[in-house]
């Protein structure tokens, strides 16, 4: 690309991303500190992927969502995970009509631009894979006919770290279909505090709709143009085959603790999410710096651990930190 043609792309993205400090604002109104999941769930939302989140309760991951879907103008809907849900509950199904003698079709929560499935790893592993389908073919289908699922869409799951009792486990291949996968810490003590006097004066502020559907979906078309070097896409894939080859950038000890590495899957998140986030940054080009901030929460989900790492109390995040650290930067 010439270096023109960089300087009218950064131009244009630029204007684009305008709205990007708006939605922000936005949802800074309501959402007292969370900077990091505020960042992640605009990523997942410009480069069109879904967010698993994983926090205890009370971090406002639930208000993070449905905040989002009001400032964006959108339909939100939010399915409760539990061990009796059936995959009718989730994507709809066909009920018989006496009055017309025939079956009609009832759509499921899923239809909806914005879906939260709180505490996803409650219900079984065959309403899971119902959402999972629908979160990957972005379509639902109702006895003989296929329905497509709006636009944009996006899917935020959230499990609990701590509960084990009752739950099923995502299995890996599901898990890939997310995008990112955000760890929510807990708030600041000063940020507690804001929260509490929120909640004593009963004062919730409200978000006003700054964004339409529509405009997202222009964005994201935008956001595939940010342009990305060989170097960067070569640094890109040297990152995810060092999960799966650690010897081959000299990190020999993480050999006996990675059962398995990210998958091609990985590679493509990455450099969305890249994209996503130079965007946001209001900038036309991808730098290294943007991939390696984006990189634990495309990565964290990806990577399986031996008894050994386990046994050693080796985490994900360890482990993706030091390929971070390890992999040459262009």
């Amino acid at each position: 690309m010439e270096t023109v043609d960089i300087k009218a792309l950064n131009d244009r993205i630029q204007q684009e991303s305008s709205f990007v400090d708006l939605l922000s604002l936005e949802m800074g109104k309501v959402i007292v500190g969370q900077k990091h999941l505020v960042e992640n769930l605009l990523i997942a939302l410009l480069a069109d992927g879904h967010i698993l989140l994983e926090g205890v309760p009370g971090l406002a991951k639930t208000l993070a969502i449905s905040t989002l879907s009001k400032a964006v103008d959108a339909k939100f809907s939010r399915i409760q995970f539990t061990p009796d849900l059936l995959p009718a509950d989730v994507v709809g199904t066909l009920i018989y009509s006496q009055k017309k003698e025939a079956f009609e079709v009832r759509k499921g929560p899923v239809f909806a631009n914005f879906v939260l499935a709180d505490e996803i790893n409650r219900a079984p592993a065959k309403v899971q894979s119902a959402l999972l389908e629908a979160m990957q073919e972005r379509q639902v289908t109702l006895g003989d006919e296929t329905y497509r699922l709006p636009e944009p869409f996006l899917v935020l799951a959230t499990q609990n770290p701590i509960e084990q009792e009752g739950t099923s486990p995502l299995p890996e291949a599901q898990v890939d279909r997310f995008m990112l996968k955000v760890v929510v810490d807990y708030p600041a003590r000063e940020e507690e505090r804001q929260i509490v006097r929120m909640h004593n004066g009963g004062s919730f502020p409200q978000p006003n709709p700054v964004v339409k559907p529509e405009d997202i979906i222009r964005a994201r078309s935008v956001v595939r143009e940010v342009y990305m070097d060989e170097k960067i896409e070569r640094y890109i894939v040297d990152i995810v085959c060092a999960t799966r080859q650690p010897e081959s950038c000299g990190l020999d000890k993480l050999k006996d603790l990675i059962s398995y590495g990210a998958s091609p899957r990985a590679s493509i998140s990455l450099s969305l999410a890249a994209k996503a986030y130079a965007f946001i940054k209001r900038r036309g080009y991808v730098i290294p710096e943007d991939v390696r901030a984006v990189c634990p929460e495309v990565l964290r989900h990806r990577i399986g651990l031996t008894y050994e790492a386990e046994a050693e109390n080796v985490t994900r995040d360890e482990i993706v930190s030091q390929v971070i650290n390890a992999v040459v930067v262009p």
